[in-house]
């Protein structure tokens, strides 16, 4: 069966068909991982964003395999009956044999059928599989890593599971994806079975380069120099690694993220990739064009209202001319980037204290981290907030009221008779409430390592404590945000919008789906030139910050240097006019075709074709050009108006806000967007993200 694939795109408004030879009636596809049903990390949105394109394109012989976790089921998961008679015979056996397997629907887009394994119920078998794993592998698992010993009995038991599909009175080709190495083990196993399974097995980032970035070494320049098997060992993680690097040895076809991971696989894993498959998301477009810009202004008014209770008392600042900055993720101080995030903000507010600017940037830190619960002064703010709206509506209804009865007897009414003294009272009383001794918190909740915390002792250094005198106020959320919470009720996704700039310096971000959201969603970033996001974008567009996407140079810099930049960046988009932001969020949106699965999916397809054709080469055939390519899109610097102060020629000055209502140079979105399609090049590799290594 041959396997025919163009991948060219030439446009920013339609992606170009591949011709497809593939018949998939015969064929399975199995995708294992940890976080199937199951959130944990990234891992997690990567396979509930892509598997309505994958649903699509294998229908009822797509299934994803993952822990039983009963609170998520209960809320994910719809139990049934499994439909395939191979597969209902397999889990039958399976719970017969002291096995606890389940089948359903996950209640995702797509709703695709999911089998999910219950870890904890097999338990008794643990200390048999590591024997055996020791005398197939020579991997010796320590009792005390836990999530090493899920890893273990989640292996075997999906080896178990795949196995006894094999063996099915009607074997079909099947291909099972294996993602991380928390489902790595399993890949091992049915290859040394020598099961009949096509095996693809994809890391989203290696262990060992996530545990070196946070020990602060210049990982990317010394790649090549690192001793991995001593590494690991003084990390402890070794039979963590010999697993992961065990699974991309026996896999079929090995995958990473970005090509950044891919030549970091290289050198620790010791394998080449042989397809790198960017992340996606789904992406709604909107009937109206302005939509999204208009969800922006509803989320920021959202925003400002938990400002408006968090600094009571010391409101003195426009939040008109209040810029909402944020950065998100799992808390890795350093990887993630919040230090030089945080120095940088350092030197943002002496800019704008020393330049008399009348912006104000307040920087929400989104991090989970251990807490115990809500601060009782961010608590009374919100509740002042509400008890100050509540007393302005009473005064409202009172006045208005008065006004009606005096205009219905003909006579305008005289203002200073028509609030009386209790009007007055209950205002004074309201304003009273506002006075506060202490400054505005910084934590929005009581930290459990209060002292330790490396964003707060970060805070101290720098002597950010909110204050008047300060340009940039700092509010660190330790909690992912909920639309149940007492205190910023608001999703993730209603949050982002809301905000102006997302910054995420990551100094180690194999892919990075945080920027990726703000782009889908509109709102400028700030990445770098270490992660598979940035260097995705830097391979696509000619002039990424043309487009609202700021890629900071962490390679070829000293964190010094970086954090400069870093300022930079941050001060020029503080200089930006309300229009300028209004251009460069639609410039950023339109990018959103760009990180669409239905893209971005053809990277997956192009894998799972890639282990059909090797595993079963007398039935499939496969050819790809340029395996670890992530051509397509190829995005030139807009020829309209630049968005930033810091670009404006003589042809496209500098606009004011006075500028806005300007006849002349008023904005029109269509033909902007028209000017940018009629400028597209045709798509070619540029490798700007190789580090010289190879």
């Amino acid at each position: 069966m041959p396997l025919a694939r163009s991948l060219s795109v030439t446009s920013l408004s339609g992606l170009e068909e591949w011709d497809e030879e593939f018949d998939l009636e015969d064929a399975v596809l199995f995708e294992i991982a940890w976080e199937v049903a199951n959130k944990v990390g990234g891992i997690y949105t990567v396979l509930q964003t892509k598997a309505r394109l994958t649903a699509e394109e294998w229908g009822e012989n797509y299934f994803l395999v993952g822990p039983y976790v009963e609170s998520n089921v209960r809320t994910q998961v719809e139990l049934i009956e499994p439909t395939n008679p191979a597969l209902k015979r397999t889990i039958d056996k399976m719970n017969s044999s002291g096995c606890k397997v389940y089948f359903g629907r996950w209640l995702i887009e797509g709703s695709p059928y999911v089998i999910l394994i219950d870890v904890a119920f097999t338990a008794w078998s643990l200390d048999s599989w590591k024997s055996e794993l020791w005398d197939l592998c020579d991997i010796g698992v320590p009792w005390f890593d836990r999530e090493a010993n899920d890893a273990v009995l989640f292996g075997f038991l999906t080896a178990w599971l795949l196995g006894e599909v094999t063996q099915s009175e009607q074997p079909s080709h099947i291909v099972a994806h294996f993602h991380e190495w928390l489902a790595g083990l399993g890949l091992v196993l049915c290859r040394h079975r020598q099961l009949s399974i096509a095996t693809i097995f994809t890391t989203h980032a290696t262990l060992l380069g996530r545990y070196l970035c946070a020990g602060n070494v210049d990982f990317y320049n010394k790649l090549a120099e690192f001793n991995v098997d001593k590494e690991a060992g003084d990390r402890q993680i070794y039979h963590r690694y010999c697993l992961e690097r065990a699974a991309a040895h026996c896999a079929h076809v090995f995958t990473t993220v970005s090509q950044i991971t891919a030549i970091e696989a290289e050198f620790l894993l010791k394998r080449k990739p042989d397809i790198v498959t960017p992340n996606g998301l789904n992406v709604k477009k909107f009937s109206a064009v302005h939509e999204f810009q208009n969800l922006h202004a509803q989320s920021k008014n959202r925003i400002q209202e938990f400002v408006r209770g968090h600094f009571y008392g010391h409101l003195d600042f426009n939040l008109d001319k209040c810029l909402f900055l944020f950065i998100a993720g799992r808390y890795e101080f350093s990887n993630k980037g919040a230090d030089i995030f945080l120095e940088a903000l350092a030197r943002l507010n002496y800019l704008l204290r020393v330049n008399h600017s009348d912006v104000t940037v307040i920087a929400f830190f989104i991090m989970p981290a251990r807490t115990n619960n809500f601060n009782v002064e961010t608590l009374k703010g919100q509740a002042v907030r509400k008890q100050l709206w509540d007393t302005a509506q009473t005064v409202k209804e009172r006045f208005g009221k008065k006004l009606y009865e005096s205009l219905l007897v003909g006579q305008l009414p005289d203002v200073s008779k028509i609030m009386d003294k209790e009007d007055f009272t209950l205002m004074k009383r309201a304003i009273f409430a506002t006075q506060r001794q202490c400054q505005p918190p910084v934590c929005t909740h009581n930290m459990l390592e209060d002292s330790n915390d490396p964003i707060l002792t970060s805070v101290r250094r720098i002597g950010l404590f909110n204050s008047s005198a300060d340009r940039v106020k700092i509010i660190f959320h330790p909690e992912f945000l909920s639309s149940t919470s007492p205190l910023l009720p608001m999703d993730y996704e209603e949050f982002v919008r809301g905000c102006h700039l997302g910054v995420f310096p990551s100094y180690y971000e194999p892919w990075g789906y945080t920027p990726a959201e703000c782009t889908v969603m509109g709102i400028p970033s700030i990445s770098t030139n270490l992660s598979g996001f940035g260097c995705f974008m830097e391979e696509h567009i000619a002039d990424p910050s043309a487009y609202g996407i700021y890629i900071l140079d962490r390679r070829y810099r000293g964190v010094d240097e970086s954090c400069n930049q870093l300022t930079s960046f941050l001060f020029q988009f503080c200089k930006q006019s309300r229009r300028q932001r209004i251009i460069q969020r639609n410039r950023t949106e339109r990018l959103s075709d760009l990180l669409d699965w239905k893209y971005l999916g053809r990277y997956y397809i192009s894998a799972r074709h890639m282990a059909l054709a090797k595993a079963f080469p007398d039935t499939y055939t496969y050819e790809l050009q340029e395996p670890t390519s992530t051509s397509g899109f190829r995005y030139p610097r807009p020829a309209s108006v630049p968005p930033s102060p810091s670009l404006s020629r003589h042809s496209s000055p500098h606009h004011s806000e006075a500028e806005d209502n300007d006849e002349e140079e008023r904005y029109d979105e269509d033909l902007e967007a028209e000017k940018d399609r009629v400028n597209i090049r045709q798509p070619y590799t540029l490798d700007k993200c190789n580090i010289g290594l190879l």
